[in-house]
């Protein structure tokens, strides 16, 4: 039973993330790990720092993979991830601004 179950998840899994590997997967995928490094420059920020903090480079990141996501639920014509993605980034480019409005410094969170 185990063995059918895993059997199963991995077949799927494989036809997920393998089966139809086209340019607009490709670019999601990118777009993703854009996204996420958005945490990982946060993150060591904030250990550096040793206080929560947010970079520009998050807003950077953020934008980046914002846009690119955006493209991708276009290209995936989902209305949902489209809606969400684009009110995303337009918050995301609205802090960027205020970053960029008192110098470039990002703000501790």
């Amino acid at each position: 039973m185990l063995i059918d179950i895993t059997s199963a998840v991995g077949g799927y899994l494989h036809e997920v993330f393998a089966g139809n590997l086209d340019w607009g997967i490709l670019v999601g995928y990118v777009a993703q790990i854009l996204f996420a490094m958005r945490f990982v420059v946060q993150w060591i920020a904030s250990e550096r720092a040793g206080r929560s903090v947010v970079p520009t480079a998050f807003w950077v990141f953020s934008i980046g993979g914002g846009f690119m996501l955006l493209g991708y639920a276009l290209y995936r014509k989902d209305p949902v991830f489209i809606i969400g993605q684009a009110f995303g980034v337009f918050v995301y480019l609205r802090n960027l601004q205020f970053v960029m409005r008192s110098g470039g410094q990002g703000a501790p969170a």
